[in-house]
């Protein structure tokens, strides 16, 4: 079993900063660990706390204690209820969005602005369904989807610009931060679904991983406890932010 970085833990919740390279949760098809086996490892009696779903082999996925998930490439705060009165008390606090996200991602490319924000429904992508998309063409069930941005610093890594971004994602929608990002041609560094050949002809900031880390996390405990948790930037991230070569123009 893997290590995880425990942020906090009482008797209705614990919070973790999940690595990159793992998954949340089973999704039928791959039989990797993941961040559910090992939070039943830790917490057994949580076996069954949330929804049912069912998977495309018709069995049901194991998602004990997961209320949101963070994609497999993707590093960062994720918090996992304990009982099923945790797991409704948050449930409805993403519903009806009072949580605050923020997350940090590296992108392709320079942006023109300090900050903004994007708004662009999500649906299906129309090349292949199991990607999202933001843009013109976009098939099945179009949702709302909200995400502001902050420029942190920007600068150019071997002859090749990149921008270093806040990201505050307002609604939940799958791969959100990376659809929109692409969505306006800065897609987020190393994405392997959503970033084309810039995979092939970019350093990608000679990073390895997905350049995406959910940074913060505040909510409202069951017990009412206002708290915000938060995930250190990983070391790699604070190395590529320092090479970044900026000029008096940035």
């Amino acid at each position: 079993m893997f290590d995880m970085e425990i942020l906090f833990d009482n008797d209705d919740v614990v919070v973790v900063n999940k690595p990159a390279g793992i998954t949340a949760h089973a999704d039928g098809v791959n039989d990797e660990e993941t961040v559910v086996d090992w939070f039943l490892s830790v917490h057994p009696n949580a076996k069954g706390v949330g929804d049912d779903r069912i998977g495309n082999d018709g069995k049901d996925l194991e998602r004990s204690g997961v209320v949101h998930r963070l994609d497999k490439a993707t590093s960062g705060v994720m918090i996992l209820a304990k009982t099923q009165l945790a797991f409704e008390h948050l449930k409805t606090q993403f519903q009806d969005r009072i949580v605050k996200k923020e997350y940090r991602a590296f992108v392709y490319g320079r942006m023109h602005e300090k900050w903004g924000t994007i708004e662009r429904p999500i649906g299906r992508s129309s090349k292949d369904f199991r990607l999202r998309s933001a843009q013109r063409g976009a098939k099945g069930t179009i949702r709302d989807a909200v995400t502001d941005w902050e420029l942190i610093g920007q600068g150019d890594y071997k002859d090749e610009p990149f921008a270093y971004l806040k990201l505050k994602p307002k609604t939940g929608r799958m791969h959100q931060l990376r659809v929109h990002l692409k969505a306006i041609d800065r897609p987020i560094v190393g994405d392997e679904l959503y970033a084309g050949k810039r995979l092939e002809t970019s350093s990608n900031l000679d990073l390895n991983r997905l350049a995406l880390h959910a940074h913060i996390l505040e909510l409202i405990l069951p017990n009412g406890e206002d708290q915000r948790f938060v995930a250190p930037i990983p070391e790699v991230f604070d190395i590529a932010a320092d090479s970044l070569h900026t000029s008096d123009d940035d």
